[in-house]
């Protein structure tokens, strides 16, 4: 198989280079053989560009678009969701006691804050189902009350409810929910609070979610269309023919590319940020096949309780048959003793 984006980032590595290194160094030779095959084998396409690098893996997510390093880019691509110039003022730290005690299927999150004062809050999800409304409104209602807390203690007696900014929860989805496939062409869904009748109150939550496996099907038919599309497709994508044609059609992210096969070079580094991906993968699995197995007993006691309430309803008319049996049975006898 031909190496197509080798002649774009000459740096990449070639595999017998890269095994080479493995084999030479015991720590890295004992990280790679504890890896199974599949893994290897991923981890050797991606870094000799055989296959591109999946950016919704945390570590390379977070390294690419480190809003500490390089908040132009997280920047551009709020701008285009979110359909206003963003400009991030500070990272804030995801530490609330809500999320470290969840063992949710969450891929990552970052929590920035805006230059107005809003907050923005990133999120990649594997699964759709993992991430229904209620969880996403109680990610942002959580944000919201630590953004009361902390402007209530900064401005003391002059705080004002006025204070309290919007709060924005953006989750990138892996694979939509049934739901969702139900919209076929619509791959950015943006929730906000409206009144009925016109009245405008300023509610503070708005949600966009992003099912990237969606997007990839209309993609199939009509192409990388506009900027958004572009980084939705070098958020999605690691086909190598397509990242080609993305880099041609936007060369914006050829120093992304760059960024990211230079980090490749550094196999310690890039092992490290693997072998982290694999037992974050490894946990979900172990979550999703528990929420899996919990849907079935739920599904299956509800069965159960429907099939109970049935029965119920059966024995009460056959009470009342039995009962209607003796009264007729006892008319026959008053009969014939006529």
């Amino acid at each position: 198989m031909s190496n197509g984006l080798k002649q774009y980032f000459p740096m990449i590595q070639t595999r017998e280079e890269l095994c080479k290194k493995i084999q030479t160094t015991p720590e890295l030779k004992f990280l790679f053989d504890s890896w199974d095959e599949s893994q290897q084998e991923e981890f050797l396409q991606f870094c000799t560009g055989m296959q591109g690098v999946k950016i919704l893996y945390d570590s390379f997510f977070k390294q690419i678009l480190n809003p500490d390093t390089a908040p132009s880019r997280l920047e551009e691509l709020l701008s285009l969701i979110l359909q206003r110039h963003i400009r991030i003022l500070h990272v804030l730290p995801n530490d609330s006691s809500r999320i470290a005690e969840e063992n949710a299927l969450l891929i990552m999150d970052i929590v920035v804050q805006l230059e107005d004062g809003s907050i923005a809050n990133i999120e990649v999800q594997k699964i759709g189902y993992s991430f229904p409304g209620q969880r996403s409104a109680c990610y942002s209602a959580d944000l919201l009350l630590r953004q009361y807390k902390r402007a209530k203690n900064e401005r003391k007696k002059k705080f004002s409810y006025r204070d309290i900014k919007s709060v924005y929860t953006i989750v990138f989805i892996e694979k939509s929910s049934g739901e969702m496939k139900r919209h076929k062409q619509d791959y950015v869904h943006h929730f906000c609070q409206k009144s009925d009748t016109g009245l405008h109150m300023e509610l503070l939550q708005e949600f966009v979610f992003i099912p990237l496996d969606i997007y990839r099907e209309t993609r199939h038919n009509k192409g990388i269309k506009n900027d958004l599309d572009a980084w939705l497709t070098f958020l999605s994508e690691d086909n190598p023919e397509m990242i080609v044609q993305l880099i041609k059609q936007y060369p914006k992210f050829i120093p992304i590319y760059r960024e990211i096969y230079e980090l490749c070079r550094n196999v310690e580094k890039i092992m490290g940020l693997f072998s982290k991906e694999l037992q974050i993968l490894d946990k979900n699995t172990v979550q999703y096949m528990i929420d899996q197995m919990q849907n079935t007993i739920d599904e299956q006691q509800n069965t159960i309780a429907q099939k109970n309430e049935l029965l119920a309803s059966q024995a009460v008319l056959l009470q009342q048959k039995e009962k209607e049996l003796e009264q007729f049975k006892k008319q026959l006898e008053e009969q014939r003793n006529l």
